[in-house]
């Protein structure tokens, strides 16, 4: 069976379908009748509707294809699933992420919502970068460019000076290689409430969960956010790569080694993480998933779940933080 038929007979059944949308409390459209669609919100002051769940770039859309998987039948099943949002990076698997997404794109690049990332804080550096994105992913134009990775000591005086990253993206912009441009991190929140406040970004990429270490993001990271009318995502939704917040997976991760990775005393369901960000005045959660069974569930969690309510968000707080 080759990768086009396996994708095919896979993506069966978890493509969803339905027919007509009402407006939930949550400002989301969700199917009236018929078999449930993703809900899709509003990304900020872009305008652009998106689902709100979304494939990230991490998990198995970093790894090289195999003789049993290619990574692009995951990212065609998700776009058949209604997932038209891929969010990868140039730093995912050094270049991996985004050329596996590039073998879908090319011929279905006008379906999707397409985001990226430059991690280079240099003028010249970052347009040779996302010149390299383009061609991985087998594309003139992505819909969202982000600067990528924000540190707890950003020199963000260097972003704006000539030679500095935010020239490269208002030069993209104006060129229309990009529609919009955004800004990634979730190392520090002070770090990120300072990016978001200095510079007039689209899109806001950050970290919530329900861990302590993550409660200073919506404390300190959303209000501002919001009052921006930026799109919101989450990322870091089930703890990072290796999804230690989730029932299944290894509730410890080496803190030493994976700073990035979040631990809790205990552990919920995947579809409990992504149903407690989307309670949040957020727009979507980008969640990395290494396998079809792992999009199944993901896509059940949003078409048959309701976004936790403050109460139980709470409870689920207080037992995780």
């Amino acid at each position: 069976m080759d990768r086009r038929q396996f994708i095919r007979s896979s993506t069966a059944a978890i493509a969803l379908a339905g027919a007509g949308v009402r407006l939930s409390a949550a400002g989301e459209s969700v199917p009236q009748s018929g078999k449930p669609t993703i809900p899709r919100r509003t990304l900020g002051k872009t305008g652009e509707k998106i689902p709100v769940l979304i494939l990230g770039g991490v998990a198995a859309m970093k790894d090289p294809p195999t003789a049993s998987f290619h990574p692009a039948q995951l990212a065609e099943a998700a776009l058949n699933a209604g997932i038209n949002y891929f969010d990868t990076a140039a730093g995912y698997g050094d270049g991996q992420s985004e050329r596996n997404y590039g073998e879908v794109l090319a011929t279905r690049r006008k379906e999707v919502f397409l985001a990226t990332k430059t991690g280079d804080r240099s003028y010249d550096g970052a347009l040779r970068g996302v010149e390299a994105s383009l061609k991985r992913l087998r594309t003139d134009r992505v819909d969202l460019l982000q600067v990528h990775g924000v540190s707890a000591k950003e020199d963000f005086a260097r972003w704006d000076k000539p030679d500095g990253v935010m020239k490269a993206l208002h030069k993209l912009r104006e060129e229309k290689v990009t529609r919009f441009i955004g800004v990634t991190g979730h190392e520090d929140a002070e770090a990120m409430r300072r990016a978001i406040e200095l510079f007039d970004f689209d899109t806001v990429l950050t970290t919530f969960n329900p861990t302590a270490r993550r409660l200073p993001f919506q404390q300190i990271v959303l209000p501002v956010a919001q009052k921006k009318g930026m799109g919101i995502l989450a990322i870091k939704v089930m703890g990072g790569g290796f999804g230690s917040l989730a029932v299944g997976n290894p509730i410890k991760n080496d803190q030493d080694k994976f700073w990035y990775h979040d631990q809790a005393p205990s552990q919920a369901q995947a579809g409990t993480l992504i149903r407690y960000v989307l309670g949040l005045p957020i727009s979507a959660a980008v969640v990395g998933m290494g396998s079809l069974e792992q999009l199944r569930v993901n896509v059940a969690a949003v078409c048959e779940g309701r976004p936790l309510d403050e109460a139980q968000r709470k409870e689920l707080e207080s037992r995780m933080a």
